[in-house]
């Protein structure tokens, strides 16, 4: 049995809009059917940055009570690293974007396999019963909490620079920047108690960790969400776009197990690991999930049902990327990669 096929149907005259105009966000009508009912109305349009330029691209869909995010995962071979990073925050505690994989079909024609993504708004929160009060995306590299740009070293004209405000006003904005402010402008135990008032901790720490363990190297400049707990005013964190994980980069080259720091690499995590109490739980959480969640045992049986569930329609996949074989060697990248990964947190912690 293949995987589950949605059907776009757009007029022509729109497609070619879109296809003459890759870099707009303009969204155009359509229709969406999975053979479960009759079609619903949509809006689409392209979404991610250098992957519009790819023969295989990835949709930004609306309907009427929900987005979703069909990524082409153009640049993983295996297709899985997306579903499976999201499978694993959930494992540890991270609240992180369901997914399916599915085929999906233009105007009648197969596009091959996507990876359907829930998006990060207001509904993945109430759904979860997390009452946010604001949501920011990181969306570029200047999302490190430093002062300065990272290209040009230079102070930047904007703390929000790097950052994209989802839900919430002005004043969230402005909160975020005075966040990013008093953590370079305060020192010693002032700073560590402010720290500990404005983030969940906790949270922070199992994000931080699964960022490292699954080896997302630009999990800490873009790729992460915030949020703010309406109650406890503290932020938040969960992942976005892990595709460059589990022993490969975001273009899908191999990589070594130990290209990511223990400490990860922007000013919050800098600051927070620099207190004592603040590495010890960073330390017993990855401890916890080192015996638990990070193993071969665990994970390995995920990796083989997702490939397994996708495989005979990667093999009709008229986009697919990479040689067949790498696909089907894709199972020991993975485990190869858990294994390596595993002794290296090992011997970092021993240094943390």
């Amino acid at each position: 049995m293949g995987l589950p096929v949605y059907r776009i149907a757009i007029k022509d005259k729109d497609l070619k809009q879109m296809e003459n105009h890759i870099w707009s966000d303009r969204f155009f009508p359509a229709t969406l059917s999975n053979g479960n009912g009759s079609p619903q109305a949509i809006r689409i349009r392209y979404r991610g940055g250098h992957t519009r330029e790819y023969p295989k691209k990835s949709y930004e869909i609306r309907t009427s009570r929900a987005t979703y995010h069909f990524n082409a995962e153009y640049d993983d071979p295996s297709l899985i690293r997306n579903a499976l990073s999201f499978h694993f925050f959930n494992m540890i505690g991270v609240p992180s974007p369901s997914t399916q994989h599915c085929v999906l079909q233009l105007n009648g024609v197969n596009q091959g396999v996507y990876l359907r993504i829930e998006a990060v708004n207001q509904t993945f929160f109430r759904v979860r019963k997390l009452p946010a009060r604001s949501i920011i995306y990181a969306v570029n590299d200047n999302a490190t909490f430093d002062l300065n740009n990272v290209s040009t070293n230079t102070p930047k004209t904007s703390l929000f620079s790097g950052y994209r405000l989802i839900k919430g006003r002005g004043e969230d904005r402005l909160r975020l920047m005075r966040f990013i402010r008093n953590i370079h402008a305060k020192r010693g135990k002032t700073l560590e108690k402010y720290l500990n008032q404005r983030l969940y901790m906790d949270n922070f720490l199992t994000w931080l960790s699964g960022a490292v363990l699954t080896g997302n190297y630009d999990g800490f400049r873009h790729n992460y969400t915030i949020f703010e707990y309406r109650k406890r005013k503290a932020y938040g964190f969960l992942p976005w776009d892990y595709e460059g994980t589990w022993g490969r980069n975001c273009y899908g080259k191999e990589v070594a197990s130990n290209l990511v720091s223990i400490k990860g690499h922007n000013k919050l995590t800098g600051k927070v690991l620099a207190y004592s109490a603040n590495r010890q739980r960073y330390k017993e959480i990855l401890e916890e999930i080192l015996a638990s969640s990070f193993t071969a045992h665990q994970l390995m049986p995920v990796v083989r049902n997702m490939l397994r569930q996708i495989e005979d329609d990667v093999y009709r996949d008229p986009k697919y990327k990479w040689p067949l074989g790498m696909f089907l060697n894709e199972h020991n990248v993975i485990y190869a990669y858990i294994e390596n990964r595993r002794r290296d947190i090992r011997r970092e912690l021993q240094t943390l």
